[in-house]
């Protein structure tokens, strides 16, 4: 279990994350959404100890997160926006260089590559060099590299970020093969389709502080299940109801064009942030 209490983070007089407290379970794959600039990627760097609180405390499995916290730590991956590997290394050799950092012995690396890179149908690509994979294979391979060292708790920040739509559905189904592990995983994403299809809960938050938390399905549902699109002009307008029947009324009605269809979780991120986190 993950526990950010009161977690706070300011630069000079800048707050980036304002007293943010949330509980992510064992094993839940959980997202963390928001605007530019609310405080994802901060609560990122928080967790994985690059950067510490102003205020506030991260507690996994009840103990206190910090720098000094070397079995905590050791619980804890993160994958980056960033690619963050030597263009001239190949995937192998990715992977000995990583285990290399955390003294895991030679017959290990060799042994938890071979799983890794077939787990995330990499393997026949193994000799090929980070600088000739596509932008798909290098999230995998950051993936495979973080979990070499076999971490309970996953951190991605933006894992699908600059994917085309097939490598992006590869990436989760890999991820959901890894939750189905049991791995706890949290996530930040720009892509709603993706927390809808990945997370059991969500977390909106805007300038650090939390708006909402639920899981996707009750988001939706607190909006209405049902929304109405209309187009006048160059302007789209959504209205959304808890009743189909009442959606097929206000449809049937409608005096401009419009479409019924189900709501999403972008919806909601959409009204949310036309009403309270901009």
């Amino acid at each position: 279990m993950i526990e950010l209490n009161n977690l706070t983070k300011r630069f000079d007089d800048f707050t980036a994350v304002d007293h943010l407290s949330l509980t992510v379970e064992t094993g839940e794959f959980f997202g963390l959404l928001g605007p530019n600039g609310a405080g994802k990627t901060t609560t990122i760097s928080m967790l994985s100890t690059v950067l510490l609180p102003s205020e506030g405390e991260i507690r996994v499995d009840g103990r206190r997160l910090d720098r000094k916290a070397s079995e905590q730590k050791r619980k804890l991956s993160v994958i980056t926006q960033e690619y963050s590997m030597l263009q001239d290394m190949n995937m192998e050799e990715v992977m000995e260089y990583q285990g290399r950092l955390y003294f895991l012995s030679r017959k290990v690396i060799k042994s938890r590559t071979r799983e890794l890179l077939e787990f995330a149908g990499l393997w026949e690509y193994r000799r090929r060099t980070v600088r000739h994979l596509s932008g798909g294979m290098k999230r995998k391979l950051m993936i495979c590299r973080a979990l070499l060292i076999e971490p309970e708790i996953l951190l991605l920040d933006e894992p699908t970020a600059g994917m085309d739509a097939l490598s992006r559905r590869q990436m989760w189904n890999l991820l959901r093969k890894l939750n189905g592990k049991k791995m706890t995983i949290i996530l930040t994403t720009h892509y709603m389709e993706e927390a809808q299809a990945l997370c059991n809960r969500v977390a909106l938050i805007n300038r650090g502080k939390l708006q909402k938390l639920d899981t996707p399905e009750a988001l939706i549902a607190e909006l209405g299940a049902f929304a109405v699109d209309e187009t006048a002009e160059d302007t789209l307008v959504s209205r959304y109801f808890h009743d189909r029947e009442e959606a097929i009324r206000y449809l049937s009605g409608a005096e401009k064009q419009a479409a019924l269809r189900a709501t999403t979780l972008e919806d909601v991120f959409v009204e949310c942030a036309g009403r309270t986190l901009q």
